[in-house]
Formats: structure tokens, C-alpha cells, sequence
């Protein structure tokens, strides 16, 4: 990657000198290589010179003005500690084009983000607007429906948020389900015993609990049944109370045993569906537990509703492309 001195230009070009406080922590926000500069470059189209304290930015006035806050949002981050790395750039790009961001980007005073989630290995901020809206929800609602494609973060925001309060005691429980295999749950055919059968499906829910908790406390929790991992079918004819409940693949579902689900629910409780309603696998689409229950419990008080978008992917770039080439005007849900 090279950074070559761009020309002042006059007309329309602007130039803004931004002063941080701790020059140490310039070279985490720069990144290896200054990968992070170059990345705000090539994105705002902006050129940014960098001498002790100071940078100067270099660009259309608009585009300034963004390069500032997405340079003082990472500032931000290392300054509490947190790492960054090139989703965390990729994602306070993204949300410097939202006007309405003020208080996660450029709260310079703040002790701490206003938004965000606590766990044992990790402190997790927003990379997208609408990760802000469901970071929100997971605190203020009951029942939270996550909708989109995958790699916006649904099932993982839920299960760190999770965590979170199963550490801090507001919760006994932790529950993570999703349908086993995609028409039916039908497992019979597969070697082992009943967990063999079923925990190559559940390995992304598994894969959020280690990258929230030391492993050693995911063993634990699990043995000790706080933390319970399971297919949907072994939800049936239980109250669960005081608990965090996660049904992720949740477009897999029958609208019965969606309804059966839903009615798990007990006092005291969290409960999160997230699934993609693009990427239904039953054998009839049309018939998806989650489809049916977003059009029936829309707008009910304890119920809220986050729509993510190809926009809203936070893993490589790429990833978002792919999405948004298949969800373009011409594609149709499988």
C-alpha cells in the first residue's frame, strides 16, 4: 500500500487539521502499514497527512468532515481500550454517513461509548446504524425479532448480549436453538448419540460463546446447565424463566413450532428470533414459522422488529457485495 502526497487543489477543496491528546495511540488508529488511513482514503476520498499530534485531512468539505469522525470514533475506541480492526474501520465509515450519529461517533467527553456490550474476553461497540437499533432493542425490548442476511451480526450481538447479563446475574439462564436440519429436524440418519447428531448445526452458536467467554467458563456453564444449547424440538412443554432464549436459523421453522417457541416464554425473560427470511430451506418456502410470526406480532407492545441489510454486513467487503448481488431487483428467495 502506498500513500503519495496529493496536491492542494483550490475551488471546492477544503483542508481540516484534527488534534488528538495522546500522539502514542496514533499509530493503532493509523494501523500496520497505515491500512486504516488508507482504507478512510480510498473510501471518503480524502487525503490525510500525519506530523506528531496533528493530521491533516485534505478533500471535499463533506467528505472531510467524515474522515474527522471516523478518525476520532477509532481515537475513541483505542483510548478505552478496545481493539480495532478493519471491520471495526469498515463499520465507523459506514456510520459517518449517518446524520444522526452524533453520540456514538463524536462523543469526544464520554467516559465510555453510549452504546455497547460488555463481556468476559471483550467490550463490543456498534459497526452499523441499524447494530445500533438492535444493541438498543436487546436492552429495552422482550421479544426481539432480527432479520437479514448473514454477517451482520444477528446471532452474535445477541448471544455477547446474552453473556453479558448472565454475568451480571439478570438472567439464571442462557438457551440457544436453532432447527437441528432444515425440513424437519430429521436426524435418525446420522451417526453417534443425540449430541453427536446434533452440535455440527449448533456450531455457530457455540463459536459466539467462546468469542465472548474463556472456554473453560463456556465448559462450565454448559455442565452446570446455564448455558443450554439444544434444537428446537427439546423446547417443547417447558416455561423458561429467568433466561436469555436465542433462536437463530429461525426462518427453518414451521409456524408451529414457531408458536410453540414463542409461548416458551417465561417470567423475567429475554427471547431473540434471528433468521434470514431470504434463505428458507423448507421444503415450501412459503410456509416459514418466521415469515408468519413477524406478520403477526409486528407492532405488538414488548415486540420489536431490526431489518439489516446487505449495508449492514460486517464481515469482509466482499461479503456485502455477494449479498447485495443477490438480492438485487432480479433475485427471488429460494
Amino acid at each position: 500500500m502506498s500513500r503519495k502526497p496529493q496536491p492542494a487543489q483550490s475551488g471546492d477543496k477544503a483542508r481540516l487539521e484534527v488534534i488528538f491528546d495522546k500522539p502514542q495511540l496514533l499509530g493503532q488508529v493509523f494501523g500496520q502499514y497505515d491500512q486504516n488511513l488508507v482504507a478512510i482514503e480510498n473510501a471518503l476520498g480524502v487525503y490525510i497527512a500525519a506530523r506528531g499530534n496533528k493530521l491533516q485531512i485534505e478533500g471535499e468539505a463533506e467528505s472531510i468532515a467524515r474522515a474527522r469522525d471516523v478518525l476520532t470514533g477509532l481515537y475513541n475506541r483505542i483510548v478505552h481500550g478496545q481493539e480495532i480492526d478493519a471491520g471495526t474501520v469498515s463499520g465507523i465509515i459506514s456510520m459517518s454517513a449517518e446524520p444522526t450519529l452524533d453520540g456514538i461517533i463524536k462523543n469526544d467527553a464520554a467516559d465510555v461509548p453510549p452504546v455497547m456490550i460488555r463481556t468476559r474476553k471483550k467490550t463490543i461497540v456498534p459497526r452499523s446504524a441499524t447494530q445500533i437499533r438492535y444493541m438498543e432493542a436487546l436492552v429495552r425490548n422482550d421479544i426481539i425479532f432480527a432479520l437479514g442476511p448473514a454477517g451482520t451480526g444477528k446471532t452474535y450481538l445477541a448471544v455477547a448480549q446474552a453473556v453479558s447479563q448472565l454475568i451480571t446475574g439478570s438472567v439464571d439462564r442462557l438457551i440457544l436453538s436453532r432447527p437441528a436440519v432444515e425440513a424437519g429436524e430429521r436426524l435418525g440418519f446420522l451417526p453417534g448419540d443425540m449430541k453427536e447428531k446434533v452440535d455440527p448445526y449448533l456450531r455457530p452458536l457455540y463459536d459466539a460463546l467462546y468469542d465472548t467467554l474463556p472456554a473453560e467458563q463456556v465448559e462450565r456453564r454448559i455442565s452446570s446447565g446455564e448455558i443450554e444449547i439444544a434444537p428446537i424440538a427439546f423446547m417443547r412443554g417447558r416455561t423458561l424463566a429467568e433466561s436469555f432464549i436465542i433462536l437463530d436459523e429461525a426462518q427453518n421453522t414451521t409456524p408451529n413450532q414457531m408458536k410453540m417457541f414463542l409461548t416458551r416464554f417465561g417470567m423475567n425473560s429475554r427471547m431473540v428470533i434471528c433468521g434470514d427470511p431470504r434463505q428458507v430451506d423448507l421444503p415450501d418456502p412459503s410456509k416459514s414459522g418466521l415469515a408468519d410470526a413477524v406478520n403477526r406480532l409486528e407492532g405488538v407492545e414488548g415486540v420489536s422488529v431490526i431489518r439489516f441489510n446487505a449495508a449492514d454486513v460486517v464481515r469482509h467487503p466482499i461479503v456485502g457485495r455477494i449479498v447485495e448481488a443477490y438480492e438485487g431487483p432480479d433475485s427471488a428467495p429460494r
